[in-house]
C-alpha cells in the first residue's frame, strides 16, 4: 500500500489553522465524529492518531499520520480506523507507543494487532518491569500489560467490573498514569443522574500492584506527572460545584484537593469532556486544559502544596491533545461531528490542527468563570472547605446561602502566598434560610480562598469571576 502524501509545502493558514492538514472521515453510513486523539513529536516527525465515535465500525478512512518539518502529511499504510488517544515514549526501548502503534527511532512501525479493537486511552510505565513492559488502558476499563519487544499483551483487570461503572454507554475511562509505585486511572462518566446525586459513576482510583483503592467517586478526565523528577501527580476533573484538581505529593504521600472555576457548563457531561489534557509544552512547565480554560501549572510542590495556578484564557475547543513540535505549540481538535446523524447541520466529519506559539494562548478569551466550594452540600461546622482558586480574574463576587432554621456565620479566609497560609478576610452572617452576597473590591486578589461555617447546615458557597 503506497502512503498518501500531501507534498506541497505552500499552505494557506488562518489564525494558525492549516486546512491542508485537516483530517476527515468518510460519509458512511454510519457517520462518525472524526478527531485527532493523540500527537507526539518523535523521530523527526509529528505523529497523529485519530479517534472515531466508537471503534472501527463507526468511521471510514481514518487513521494514522506523520507530518514532517515542511508540514507534508502522510497517511501511514498501517492506518486502522479506531478510537485511540494514548501516547507515551518508552525510553528503555527507545520506542513511541501511540494508539496501537509502536514506532522505533528509525520510524519503523509495528502494530499491536490484539488491541486494534480496544479504545486505547492511556499508556503507562510498568510498576515492576519498567524496562520491558508497559500498561495500557481502554475506555471500557480494560487494563493490560504489554511486552514492548514482543508486543504480547495480557489482560490484568476489567475495571468496569471492579468499580461497577455501569457498562458501555456509561463507563468512560479517559486517562491513566503511573509513578511512585502506583497506577492512577480516571473515568469521566457523568450524566444527569450524577448531577442529581442519584448515582456516582465517575471514578479516580489508584493501584499499587495488589488492590484498587477508590480516591473519588466523581468524574475525572486526566492524570499526569513528570515521573519521579518533580514528585507530583495531577488529576483533573469536576463535580456539580466546580472543576477539580487533585495533587499527589510524594514528600508526604498525600492527595490534596483544589477547586477551580468552570469556564463553561458545556463540558458538564461525560461525552463533552473529550480529552482535556495536562502536558509539558515548554521546558519543565505544564499547560493544563481544564473545563474550558487554559492554565499554567508548575509541576513542583513545596511543603506538600502547589502554589497558585495561573489562568491563561478561556476557549470552547474540544482538544484531543497538544504538544510541542519544531518550536511550535500544536493543538489537535475535534471540530465537526455528525454524531451518527443526530447533528443534521454537520455534513462531513472533519477536524484540524492549530499551529502557533504558547504565548498566543494569552490572546484567546479572557479568564472568567464560575464555581464554588459547595453546591447545596451538607456542611460540617468548623471544617474548612477545599481551597478555591482566586488569582488571575478581574471582578469577583461570592454568593452564600443555606437552609438552616437560624442564622449562620461563614468565615472567608484567603491565602495570598499560595502555600495554604490562611488569614481571615471577613465573616459574613447569612440569615435563617437566607442568602447573602459579597463583591470583592476592585484589585483585590489572593491565590486561594476557603470558607468555614460555624454551624452544621446545608449550604452553597459559589463565586462568579468576570
Amino acid at each position: 500500500m503506497t502512503p498518501e502524501t500531501n507534498s506541497s509545502n505552500r499552505f494557506f493558514q488562518f489564525s494558525g489553522v492549516v486546512p491542508a492538514l485537516s483530517m476527515k472521515a468518510g460519509l458512511g453510513p454510519p457517520r462518525s465524529e472524526c478527531a485527532a486523539g493523540a500527537m507526539m513529536a518523535w523521530a523527526d516527525r509529528l505523529w497523529v492518531v485519530n479517534y472515531v465515535s466508537h471503534k472501527s465500525g463507526s468511521g471510514v478512512d481514518m487513521g494514522f499520520y506523520e507530518i514532517d518539518e515542511n508540514l507534508n502529511m502522510t497517511r501511514r499504510p498501517e492506518s486502522y480506523t479506531g478510537t485511540y488517544t494514548n501516547r507515551m515514549v518508552h525510553f528503555p526501548s527507545n520506542q513511541l507507543i501511540i494508539g496501537p502503534y509502536v514506532i522505533d527511532a528509525q520510524r519503523n512501525v509495528r502494530t499491536i494487532e490484539k488491541l486494534l479493537e480496544v479504545r486505547l486511552c492511556s499508556t503507562m510505565q510498568h510498576l515492576t518491569d519498567p524496562n520491558n513492559k508497559v500498561y495500557l488502558l481502554g475506555m471500557e476499563g480494560e487494563f493490560f500489560e504489554m511486552d514492548v519487544y514482543t508486543l504480547e499483551t495480557r489482560l490484568l483487570y476489567n475495571l468496569n467490573d471492579i468499580f461497577d461503572a455501569g457498562g458501555e454507554g456509561r463507563v468512560h475511562f479517559k486517562a491513566g498514569y503511573s509513578a511512585f509505585g502506583r497506577v492512577v486511572v480516571a473515568s469521566n462518566s457523568y450524566f444527569e443522574e450524577d448531577f442529581l446525586g442519584r448515582q456516582a459513576l465517575g471514578v479516580l482510583a489508584e493501584w499499587e500492584g495488589k488492590e484498587w483503592n477508590v480516591l473519588e467517586r466523581k468524574p475525572f478526565v486526566e492524570v499526569m506527572g513528570r515521573g519521579t523528577f518533580m514528585n507530583t501527580i495531577f488529576a483533573s476533573g469536576w463535580d456539580r460545584a466546580s472543576a477539580l484538581l487533585k495533587v499527589f505529593t510524594c514528600s508526604d504521600q498525600k492527595w490534596t484537593t483544589y477547586r477551580l472555576p468552570k469556564a463553561s457548563h458545556t463540558f458538564d457531561q461525560a461525552w463533552q469532556t473529550e480529552w482535556p489534557r495536562i502536558r509539558e509544552t515548554e521546558h519543565e512547565r505544564f499547560l493544563m486544559d481544564c473545563h474550558g480554560m487554559f492554565y499554567e501549572l508548575s509541576p513542583w510542590a513545596y511543603g506538600g502544596k502547589v502554589w497558585g495556578i495561573r489562568p491563561i484564557s478561556t476557549h470552547l475547543w474540544v482538544l484531543g491533545d497538544f504538544c510541542t513540535f519544531r518550536g511550535m505549540l500544536v493543538m489537535a481538535a475535534d471540530n465537526a461531528s455528525p454524531a451518527h446523524g443526530a447533528n443534521q447541520l454537520a455534513g462531513e466529519p472533519q477536524s484540524g490542527l492549530w499551529f502557533g506559539k504558547t504565548d498566543d494562548l494569552w490572546s484567546f478569551g479572557k479568564p472568567k468563570g464560575w464555581g464554588g466550594v459547595w453546591w447545596d452540600d451538607a456542611v460540617r461546622a468548623g471544617i474548612p472547605s477545599d481551597p478555591y482558586l482566586m488569582t488571575g480574574f478581574d471582578q469577583k463576587v461570592l454568593h452564600l446561602s443555606h437552609k438552616a432554621e437560624h442564622p449562620v456565620n461563614f468565615k472567608v479566609e484567603v491565602d495570598f502566598l499560595g502555600v495554604q497560609d490562611w488569614h481571615t478576610y471577613k465573616v459574613i452572617e447569612v440569615p435563617a434560610k437566607g442568602y447573602q452576597y459579597h463583591a470583592f473590591p476592585a484589585g483585590f486578589s489572593a491565590h486561594w480562598l476557603r470558607i468555614t461555617a460555624d454551624q452544621d447546615c446545608r449550604a452553597s458557597g459559589y463565586l462568579h469571576y468576570t
